[in-house]
């Protein structure tokens, strides 16, 4: 959503405010599992075709879809309610035109999202489709093609297709849950022990579904041991955000307006407190009458 993707911008990017995740460099569409996503503008084409390489079906209906919206808007906007009513249909259908990369949204998670076409994306789907797992591997990695299938949400025997064509890129590794696969560019950050080339930052609130914890299954394992921790992560209902304390989960936060209630996993030095609530103060949240309040619940 939205405002989770600006939370997730503000982690990694410094002097982010309310509107970043409106710059021009990234667009908004209905990406992997019809999931609402930001993403950089260039980039449209892997999380839109690159879902559709070896399945001529669900391109066909995409692409049916996509050409009846295009007939109604043309080069204008509409939400999506409004083009259901205008074409007698349930809007939540036109999600299923996301795949062709044609249609770019605007959703800020309330009210309907205006929707919009564009030109079709310049790279073929199979092309999308490695560079997509190769983006995937690289954030998530080590992962196995299964997951990948399941994250893009494509066929189950696409994600094998593809790490087979990468194999030349791939190193296969050994994981607490079994074996897995990186990128053989990562092999030397994932030596080091980190992902990144700076230290982690004493504190970060990271928003619900954002990427460093959008796992699934066992891979949830490596990141969470604990067995009542990843419960308390991973709900069965929305999940709350997660804690990150020198680059470790150390528990979990909900918000409600200006109210922030974090849930820790440890007891925190007072430095760790201090510097959870000055990263709590420093959101980017847009619409706010109010300074964030910090409620521990421990």
């Amino acid at each position: 959503m939205p405002r989770a993707a600006l939370l997730s911008i503000h982690a990694r990017v410094q002097a982010a405010t309310p509107s970043s995740w409106e710059d021009p460099s990234l667009a908004q569409l209905w990406g992997p599992r019809y999931s609402t996503y930001v993403v950089p503008a260039i980039d449209r084409g892997l999380f839109s075709v690159g879902r559709l390489a070896g399945d001529p079906g669900r391109r066909a209906t995409a692409e049916q879809i996509a050409e009846q919206l295009r007939g109604l808007l043309g080069s204008g906007r509409m939400t999506d309610r409004e083009a259901g009513a205008a074409l007698g249909f349930q809007s939540n259908r036109y999600r299923y035109a996301g795949p062709t990369g044609t249609v770019l949204i605007r959703w800020e998670g309330a009210r309907a999202p205006v929707i919009w076409m564009v030109p079709a994306p310049a790279i073929s789907d199979e092309d999308a489709e490695l560079e997509l797992a190769r983006r995937y591997l690289h954030v998530f990695g080590p992962t196995t093609p299964g997951a990948f299938s399941e994250w893009a949400g494509i066929s189950v025997r696409r994600g094998p297709i593809a790490f087979r064509a990468l194999d030349r890129e791939l190193l296969q590794v050994g994981t607490p849950i079994g074996p897995g696969w990186l990128l053989g560019s990562d092999e030397a950050l994932m030596a080091a022990g980190t992902s990144v080339t700076s230290p982690p930052a004493p504190a970060r609130l990271l928003p619900s579904g954002d990427a460093f914890f959008l796992l699934q299954g066992s891979q949830r394992e490596l990141l969470v041991p604990d067995a009542d921790r990843r419960a308390r992560l991973w709900t069965s209902r929305v999940w709350p955000g997660a804690v990150l304390v020198g680059g470790d989960v150390a528990g979990t936060w909900r918000r409600a307006n200006a109210s922030l209630s974090i849930e820790p996993w440890r007891q925190l030095t007072e430095a760790e407190r201090e510097a959870v609530e000055a990263e709590a103060a420093s959101l980017p949240l847009p619409g706010l009458t109010s300074s964030i309040r910090v409620r521990w619940l421990d």
